[in-house]
């Protein structure tokens, strides 16, 4: 049992009831539902994570690789259920959401390598001058930004799901962390 109850659209003031809801799939998530015992925290932290998704320079595939390498790294079993879902949606294939799961590097690119390490460096608060350099070589400054800020959004989030002790939808089971 979730730790802060699962607010419904009928306990948030009207302009909140919306945030409840994934603009992915259309209904509330436990995730959007207990952070709405505060709405105004709800919307603002909608309007950031909407931000990361729109505005970080990066492509769906590489915003999702960031995310998977996150919640992985945190063990985070909720973020990790919803965005492997979200990641086969833009063409992420379960080999490599598995090799993102197994800390395998094999199925990525260069880029998308130092993509992650330098995403999993800001998480570990491991970010020095050689991993900096190493993904400034392949990202500009706006995208190098974007996968900082992605990295440390999700990580916060993830801590929300975890101090809530949030449980996947019902109806869900648990991807596992090899979906395949």
């Amino acid at each position: 049992m979730a730790r802060v109850p699962y607010v419904d659209a009928s306990d948030v003031p009207d302009e909140y009831e919306e945030l409840l809801e994934s603009s992915l799939q259309g209904k509330p998530l436990h995730v959007y539902q207990s952070i709405g015992n505060n709405p105004a925290v709800l919307a603002g932290l909608r309007s950031f994570l909407g931000s990361l998704w729109t505005d970080s320079g990066l492509s769906d595939r590489e915003r999702e690789l960031v995310i998977l390498a996150v919640a992985r790294e945190t063990t985070n079993r909720y973020e990790w259920h919803q965005h492997v879902n979200i990641a086969r949606g833009v063409g992420i294939d379960d080999e490599v959401i598995a090799a993102v799961g197994a800390g395998d590097r094999g199925p990525l690119d260069g880029d998308e390598t130092a993509l992650v390490e330098y995403a999993l460096a800001v998480v570990r608060g491991e970010v020095d001058a050689v991993v900096h350099d190493e993904v400034a070589a392949r990202y500009d400054d706006e995208a190098v930004v974007g996968i900082a800020a992605a990295a440390s959004g999700y990580e916060a989030l993830g801590g929300l799901i975890d101090a809530f002790d949030l449980e996947l939808e019902p109806g869900t089971a648990f991807h596992g962390w090899d979906p395949r």
